[in-house]
């Protein structure tokens, strides 16, 4: 009889770089090509399939004599694959719950190191997709807000409330195209304000919000959040300055990139928000202090699933010098920049237009289970 082990097993089981088992992916060529577990070996199995003998070859050489863990999108069909490896002799088998979904609902969290004892900066990492989200709290106050809140909206009250501290405004850096935001719904249970750039009343939204506009500051105790505007990847775009420490910049600069620009603007206006974003760049961001640590929205996760910058659970963080000192494109020029933006258009986040409607308002999501569909896979906003 075959075995179960949870994502949260194999996570663990794969930060260790245990090497007594084999991850075999069942779903098609194209789906593991895309984005997988990393480490994880393909052997394609339908869920009307038995086992072939080519397959059975494949998974004894691929094991070795090790554990076979199986894992497919939602953890039916590698479990009739470990039931047909059983079947076939194979011993210590075991399936991935809940499968590639369960993994996209995995996350970590690191601890931002800063020179101001009242600050608190806790960055949490959904490891699958690599969305960033931030608590930015007063410890002496016992307040916080929580930034870029993904829809598993419990983990920030849960986080607050074991550092004493009540959450007092949750705010969005943008209308996220990636990812289904947590920020209404968190802002709604707390019975606290809504906050998203000013300009976001242009973008035909279906709720209510407090609007932030640029240069405004927001209180947490004696911590100061700056807001500023930083449209290109986005018109309403901002990023939040936190004191002298640090910037929490959205999806308008990564470690490695900037936003991509043509997800609102469409391919037709990709070079408007590709010039947004120069200025933004160039006239706003490099123009704050060197040392701030930035602190994007998002980390880049390959298609084989590791890191770009850093390993789950390490703090995705950079200072502004170093950041600049890596980015090809704070190089260029503004013309060279618009055309690097406009013809190196990556693979677009999937169901990213039906994402982009449930985060104006103007669609619903009917279930937790159409929300872990819709968001499965990379979230590819980077340039």
């Amino acid at each position: 009889m075959f075995g179960t082990t949870t994502a949260r097993d194999l996570a663990t089981r794969l930060d260790a770089n245990a090497d007594d088992y084999v991850l075999i992916d069942t779903r098609p060529a194209e789906s593991y090509d895309s984005w997988r577990v990393r480490g994880a070996e393909n052997v394609p199995f339908g869920p009307t399939e038995t086992l072939s003998d080519d397959q059975r070859e494949r998974v004894s050489e691929l094991s070795n004599g090790d554990e076979i863990l199986t894992i497919c999108g939602k953890g039916a069909t590698s479990a009739r694959f470990a039931s047909e490896l059983d079947a076939s002799g194979f011993e210590n088998v075991a399936v991935v719950t809940g499968g590639m979904r369960e993994w996209n609902e995995l996350y970590e969290t690191a601890v931002v190191e800063t020179g101001t004892e009242d600050l608190l900066i806790t960055q949490f990492q959904r490891r699958a997709k690599g969305c960033l989200s931030y608590l930015v709290g007063s410890k002496r106050a016992g307040e916080a807000v929580i930034v870029d809140p993904t829809r598993h909206t419990d983990q920030y009250i849960t986080a607050a409330a074991e550092h004493g501290m009540e959450i007092t405004d949750v705010l969005d850096t943008h209308v996220h195209a990636d990812h289904i935001s947590g920020g209404r719904d968190l802002a709604a249970r707390l019975d606290v304000p809504y906050r998203l750039g000013e300009r976001a009343t242009e973008r035909d939204l279906d709720y209510g919000f407090e609007p932030l506009a640029d240069g405004e500051t927001l209180s947490v105790g004696t911590i100061d959040l700056e807001t500023l505007a930083a449209p290109g990847h986005t018109t309403e775009m901002v990023a939040y300055r936190v004191g002298d420490e640090a910037v929490l910049t959205g999806d308008s600069l990564f470690l490695d990139s900037v936003g991509r620009t043509e997800l609102e603007f469409g391919e037709e206006g990709a070079e408007t928000g590709a010039r947004m974003q120069y200025e933004t760049l160039h006239d706003t961001l490099l123009e704050l202090p060197e040392e701030l640590t930035v602190l994007p929205g998002h980390v880049t996760v390959e298609n084989d699933g590791s890191y770009a910058n850093a390993a789950p659970g390490d703090l995705v963080a950079a200072s502004l010098d170093d950041v600049q000192s890596r980015l090809d494109l704070a190089a260029l020029d503004e013309e060279s920049f618009v055309e690097r933006m406009v013809e190196n258009v990556p693979k677009k986040p999937d169901n990213y237009e039906t994402v982009i409607a449930i985060n104006r308002g103007v669609e619903t999501v009917g279930s937790a289970t159409e929300a872990t569909t819709l968001e499965t896979g990379a979230n590819n906003c980077a340039a």
